[in-house]
């Protein structure tokens, strides 16, 4: 069965405006929701992610970083936050062996950078986001979303 999808294109000037899409998509995040993350080396997943726990409120003593190496971080704030990288990781084996599909669509918040790793287990409801470089500090930022993902969409109040 095909979702209908929804799409925003958002400009992100600067670091600034990435850290306000991170507070609201915590903010606004609800238990069981999938983050996606797309985008190369340095475009800025990690840092999103960090102002997604913000608007989550995990305590700053949390300190949010980029699980590369350990595929998996979990802080605790309104909604649990389970931030996967799957970076390291082959394709759907690799995912299923590490134990990662237990974290997808969980009760909380999941963050998955490296997405395109889950191939064919990536959750049919969703929010993706495409993140591109445009300059040294900004950001083109596209928002895809389906299922759920539509509604949280529609929650996002950005330029």
């Amino acid at each position: 069965m095909l979702i209908a999808k929804e799409e925003k294109t958002l400009f992100l000037p600067d670091l600034a405006a990435t850290a306000e899409l991170g507070r609201q998509l915590g903010r606004i995040a609800q238990h069981g929701d999938v983050l996606l993350l797309h985008g190369g080396l340095g475009v800025g997943k990690t840092t999103l992610t960090q102002a997604i726990a913000a608007g989550l409120g995990v305590p700053s003593n949390q300190y949010v970083s980029s699980p590369s190496f350990a595929l998996l971080h979990e802080y605790q704030g309104r909604l649990p936050l389970f931030h996967l990288d799957c970076y390291r990781l082959a394709g759907e084996e690799d995912v299923e062996g590490a134990g990662l599909l237990e974290y997808i669509g969980r009760t909380g918040l999941t963050v998955v950078e490296w997405p395109e790793r889950l191939d064919s287990l990536q959750p049919a409801e969703r929010l993706d986001v495409f993140l591109e470089a445009v300059s040294e500090s900004g950001r083109r930022c596209r928002l895809e979303a389906q299922g759920w993902g539509k509604e949280r969409l529609a929650q996002l109040h950005c330029r």
